[in-house]
């Protein structure tokens, strides 16, 4: 896996359709341990959730680092993703960006002991802080920008400060599990709103 590189991350070779389906079910399979185990859960427990061996998951990530990499680069492209879909389907700007939020918070809190994995000095960790802004601050920005021109929400507010308020608020949401980020950061969004 080649994580230094200018394309995130992807080989220069397009994988066939089922390669990619197949990498799919083991990376939502480790980001679904690692919300429940963090990220040193046993490769044993992510291999019996995928369905595979483990050799299939250190043939594809040959590294525990690869692995947390390639989980995170996936959930940081399903983040991505979301938002123009959800300002395609939802009632309003507004609600898309409400919604938005909401998986955002979740690829916040379920993060257990990235923070301490990405600072341990591994290389293939320095270019993911610069990929995650890379790729979320444009789309919160993009859901930002359509709610303030429908005139739901006021326009003194970037896409930048937006994401590093909702991440302010879920710092320590997966040591206490009476602590709803969540909900916090809904009573944020449901702040921006202009009033009538």
């Amino acid at each position: 896996m080649r994580d230094g590189d200018g394309d995130a991350g992807r080989s220069a070779r397009p994988k066939r359709a089922d390669a990619r389906r197949n990498e799919e079910t083991l990376l939502d399979a480790a980001a679904a341990i690692f919300v429940t185990s963090g990220v040193e859960a046993p490769v044993r427990d992510i291999a019996a959730r995928a369905g595979v061996g483990t050799g299939t998951i250190y043939r594809h990530f040959p590294t525990r680092a690869d692995l947390i990499i390639a989980v995170y680069r996936h959930q940081v492209e399903a983040c991505a993703e979301a938002g123009p879909d959800l300002l395609a389907t939802c009632a309003s700007p507004h609600a898309a960006l409400g919604r938005w939020i909401n998986l955002f918070v979740d690829f916040l809190v379920t993060k257990h002991g990235l923070a301490a994995v990405l600072r341990s000095g591994d290389s293939g960790f320095e270019t993911l802080h610069a990929y995650f802004l890379d790729r979320l601050v444009p789309v919160c920005s993009e859901l930002l920008g359509a709610a303030v021109a429908s005139g739901e929400i006021r326009s003194d507010l970037n896409a930048l400060e937006l994401m590093r308020g909702v991440g302010n608020l879920c710092i320590g949401a997966d040591s206490d599990p009476r602590y709803d980020a969540r909900r916090l950061a809904e009573v944020l969004v449901a702040g921006l709103r202009q009033p009538h």
